[in-house]
């Protein structure tokens, strides 16, 4: 994947999974991938995710893994290193913002306000997560984001569920959604999550 754009129309879902047991990151990552929804977006939350998106980059075909909750330069280094194919931060700093564009990973920072996106945007950035979603102010508050910012392009993360992600992606500005939800229970679980939110655009 050679850009964010790639990473977002991968699948409707971008699975955010926070993993303490690295060992519990090929089978959980197989049966997201098997279940159709490709991109998984590992926080950098606890001391197994580097090497969670080390042994899912080298071990599960399919897999286009991430690394969220970057907040740094040096874990947008340490992920990269890792094998992380996108990064993503829970906000918009320009120190990090330019150090990943040094790095060439494809990036999805969070924004939440019409600060953030001018911000972004004077950074030559156009792909956003919106975040955390749920509590700053939905789907209206999206909607009235993208009236004043047109080309860009969001992924809203924080408080989207299976029941409200069809009101998200109904919006033409957002390409997908983040969500944990898909990444809960036993492999045989997820893989039948994961199905059911890969169909989630054609609701």
């Amino acid at each position: 994947m050679n850009d964010i754009a790639a990473v977002m129309t991968a699948a409707p879902v971008i699975a955010v999974v926070t993993i303490a047991d690295a060992d519990a990151a090929v089978p959980l990552a197989q049966a997201l991938v098997a279940g159709g929804l490709p991109a998984v977006e590992v926080t950098l939350r606890t001391p197994a995710a580097l090497e969670a998106v080390r042994r899912i980059a080298a071990a599960v075909p399919g897999a286009i893994v991430g690394a969220g909750t970057v907040v740094t330069p040096d874990q947008a280094t340490a992920a990269r290193d890792a094998g992380a194919a996108f990064l993503v931060s829970p906000g918009l700093t320009e120190p990090l913002a330019e150090h990943v564009a040094r790095l060439g990973v494809p990036y999805l920072p969070g924004i939440a306000t019409a600060g953030d996106l001018m911000r972004g945007q004077a950074l030559g950035l156009t792909h956003f997560k919106f975040f955390p979603a749920s509590t700053s102010g939905g789907v209206p508050a999206l909607k009235a984001l993208c009236a004043p910012f047109p080309h860009a392009r969001f992924c809203p993360t924080g408080g989207v569920s299976e029941q409200s992600a069809p009101e998200w992606l109904a919006l033409p500005s957002v390409l997908c959604v983040g969500g944990s939800w898909v990444a809960e229970g036993s492999p045989a679980e997820i893989e039948a999550k994961a199905r059911a939110a890969a169909g989630l655009r054609g609701r």
